[in-house]
């Protein structure tokens, strides 16, 4: 081809781009080599830090080809030098694009030949003869097949499935005779591109003095629309009230309620706090938040107020909140009436008595859910104030969850009050405590005091084995709650290893028999119990949707090997570090066709031979591999499922190398609905694998991929690029450089809200280069501890 321009190309092709079959790579490629421009067939090569096929192929005739070559994105050394520059040359290669580096940069650049590459570096590759050829590539974004065409110039590179003729291109050359054709003719190009503009602001303003086009379009669209909206553009809302009345209604009705997913800085909230009227329901992140931006916000017409990691508003505020929303309330059977407030354990101790809730509770009188989570810190720390809460509880609570709360203050308190008396005892049916430890005399005196509970979750952290510990007398205390669909007792074992041992299969036997009704069931801990007695739940209770069982190493296939023979309701199944678990197991599991999450983080012995029963199940939309024994093989399977997987994990999966990754998403049936990606302590991880995310999973949102040592900066930049990625793990990636944090400003990484960066040497910018990231990204967190994503549980150790 004597002539081509790839940006006129992409005008003249929009079909083709949009089709795929043109694709654009991502400007990730320094141009060297006399060649500016070059295009002919491609020939596909992988390798990695090897570049012996590299030379075995440049020996060879060019023919007018060009060598694409994928190595993995790799910085640590170069691909091609000097040498084989001249090689190419000598053959017939009209250009080379690799995806890794080069040296001998003067060399290259006195050759007649087209080369593009990532960087140059001095040190040379290995010579071992290792990679693959004629094989699909994943560089710059898109997949590259073996005899298609690429085409190369100073705006870009192009690959195109087939030759692109003379007739189908506009070069340069063409539109400049074309633009002075139209200059004889009287008709300028920017001539009629003004004319075209001044028309359509012209139609635009006539539009809104008359009947606009906006007061067609249904206001449940654009409710929806609103919806989906980031929390930091929220502020621009109230500007478009104006345009129409639809607008303003649609406006009206989203900012009657206000959530923000990740810390809002002071600045962006105020700008969207200015824009409010009548809030009703507030669920926000105060982590960066004072106590002035948040009382500003509230007002007599809250009705649902939900304060995560409250770290930097005081107690004595926390303790007011009912005097400044007296309203927490609304009428019955619309809504919950909810108080959340999460905040650290690890504040100002002498502040702590300021935390009293007499006054806010007392203004709530017709509060239904109230729950208060302290984090960090020891439980005997502040068990003592929220034992206070028990006699400020208005009669209305329906839902109460306290974290912490001591064993013995919650027995004395139902034992020494007459139920009576306790009037919140007729109407709460939701409880959830996190204690020192669960024992008989506990389970038995909530379960006798609170007639109408429907769900129970009770969680534990002994530090050490005690003699009243939870037994089956305990267990069989259950039977009593006639109306208890969901039941959670769960075991903590962040510093120890205790387990309740003294509740046995007959505890379990007991609880089958007497509680039928369970819908939901968490277990945890529980290391005396064995196939029989989880058996007997999953057979005996007919409702069962959520069976969740954790650190239990009796647990085997064994409990599910009739699971098939009669018609189940299960649509969650997790099983959390159950060891004996394997392939087995789940081939049965997967016989629940309704199951929609399936949880095996842990389950060493789950292998490639269930994944096949696992793909059939058309309704999955969450799966968790995490530690399974699963390889490259597996993901092929994996791969043709058909189900609508928005999370997928398999950390730990050390046998899943790149090649896994792209055969699972190779032919874009998981990827078109994934949302959430963990490649966690994945040794076979590479630059390749994150490219090929980045092409096929296109709503992808976040993205973990700590302890993978092979992924470098290439990898950053190509997430970079990718837009609607919002959370990215690369906690102790050691293959990142301090160069890395250039790519953490603008204009990559858009709405990014979260990222993990401890333990890479990116940390090494210190906290002037932090400020500065901080200053043109208020919103976004930047955590340099080991949290995972999002800091969920993590926030109340550190500061950001």
């Amino acid at each position: 081809m004597s002539s081509f321009a790839t940006a006129e190309v992409c005008d003249a092709h929009a079909s083709h781009l949009a089709s795929g079959d043109l694709r654009a790579l991502q400007p990730i490629f320094k141009i060297y080599g006399q060649c500016r421009a070059f295009s002919g067939p491609v020939v596909t090569l992988k390798v990695f830090e090897d570049n012996v096929l590299v030379r075995e192929h440049l020996e060879s005739k060019g023919e007018g080809r060009v060598l694409v070559i994928d190595g993995g994105g790799s910085m640590r050394c170069a691909l091609v030098g000097g040498n084989l520059g001249q090689l190419a040359q000598n053959n017939g290669w009209v250009g080379i694009v690799v995806n890794g580096c080069i040296r001998d940069v003067d060399e290259i650049n006195g050759c007649d030949i087209g080369v593009r590459a990532l960087a140059s570096h001095p040190q040379k590759s290995y010579k071992r003869g290792n990679g693959e050829k004629g094989v699909p590539v994943h560089i710059g974004g898109t997949l590259i097949h073996d005899g298609e065409w690429l085409y190369a110039d100073s705006d870009g590179i192009l690959v195109s499935k087939t030759e692109l003729t003379e007739a189908e291109i506009f070069s340069k050359t063409h539109r400049g005779e074309r633009e002075r054709e139209e200059g004889k003719n009287g008709h300028s190009v920017m001539a009629h591109k003004r004319s075209t503009s001044t028309a359509v602001a012209g139609s635009a303003s006539a539009t809104v003095g008359g009947d606009s086009l906006l007061e067609r379009i249904p206001e449940n669209l654009l409710n929806e629309i609103f919806l989906k909206l980031e929390p930091e553009t929220l502020s621009s809302l109230s500007s478009l009230a104006c345009v129409s009345r639809t607008l303003q209604s649609s406006v009206n009705n989203v900012l009657s309620s206000f959530s923000s997913a990740f810390s809002l800085d002071p600045q962006t909230f105020d700008g969207i706090r200015r824009n409010l009227g009548n809030i009703q329901k507030i669920t926000l992140d105060c982590l960066r938040l004072s106590d002035s931006s948040i009382r500003n916000l509230l007002g007599p017409d809250v009705e649902e107020l939900i304060l995560l990691k409250c770290s930097s508003l005081s107690c004595r505020f926390l303790s007011s909140i009912g005097r400044t929303c007296p309203n927490l309330s609304q009428l019955l059977l619309i809504e919950f009436r909810v108080l959340t407030l999460e905040f650290s354990g690890f504040i100002d101790k002498s502040s702590v008595f300021d935390l009293n809730f007499r006054g806010s509770l007392e203004n709530c009188r017709s509060l239904e859910s109230l729950k208060i989570k302290i984090r960090g810190g020891e439980i005997n720390d502040y068990s003592f104030m929220l034992l206070g809460i028990y006699h400020l509880l208005p009669k209305t609570i329906k839902i109460l969850k306290l974290q912490p709360s001591i064993s013995l203050d919650t027995l004395v308190f139902f034992r020494t009050i007459p139920i009576p008396h306790t009037t919140f005892s007729q109407t709460l049916t939701q409880i959830s405590l996190v204690l020192d430890t669960i024992t008989d005399l506990l389970l038995h005196t909530i379960t006798h005091s609170l007639p109408l509970l429907t769900d129970l979750d009770l969680k534990d952290q002994p530090s050490s084995d005690t003699s009243d510990d939870l037994s089956d007398l305990g267990i069989q205390s259950l039977i009593h709650c006639k109306n208890l669909t969901h039941l959670s007792l769960i075991r903590i074992r962040h510093h120890s290893s205790t387990s309740f041992k003294r509740t046995t299969d007959m505890g379990f036997f007991l609880l089958s028999e007497g509680c039928k009704q369970l819908e939901s069931v968490r277990l945890s801990g529980f290391s005396k119990v064995s196939d029989a007695g989880f058996t007997s739940i999953l057979n005996s209770c007919s409702n069962l949707k959520k069976f969740e069982i954790q650190n239990t190493h009796l647990l085997t296939d064994l409990t599910f090997q009739d699971v098939s023979k009669v018609p189940r309701v299960l649509e969650e199944v997790k099983l959390v570090s159950c060891n004996s678990i394997t392939s087995e197991g789940v081939h049965e599991i997967a016989s629940c066709s309704g199951l929609k999450i399936l949880d095996l983080f842990g389950c060493k012995s789950v292998a490639d031979s269930c994944l096949g029963n696992v793909s059939k199940l058309r309704l999955l939309t969450s799966l968790n591999l995490s530690g399974a024994d699963v390889t490259d093989s597996g993901m092929v399977i994996l791969g043709k499922i058909h189900a609508p997987i928005t999370f997928l994990s398999l950390r730990g999966c050390k046998r899943v190398t790149d090649k896994g990754i792209g055969h699972l998403l190779s032919n874009g049936k998981i990827g078109n609905n994934l949302t959430s990606l963990d490649l966690g302590h994945m040794p076979g991880i590479t630059d390749y694998s994150v490219g090929i995310v980045v092409d096929s999973c296109i709503g992808l949102v976040e993205l973990c991929i700590r302890n993978c040592f092979h992924v470098t900066n290439v990898s950053m930049k190509v997430l970079g690029l990718k837009g609607g990625i919002r959370r990215v793990d690369v906690y102790n990636c050691s293959g990142l450089t301090v160069g890395c944090f250039e790519l953490l400003k603008k204009p990559l990484f858009r709405g990014l809200q979260w990222i993990g960066i401890g333990k890479t040497r990116v940390i090494c910018v210190g906290d002037d280069g932090f400020d500065e990231i901080h200053r043109e990204r208020p919103w976004l967190t930047i955590c340099a501890d080991g949290c995972e994503v999002g800091c969920h549980d993590g926030w109340q150790f550190h500061k950001f």
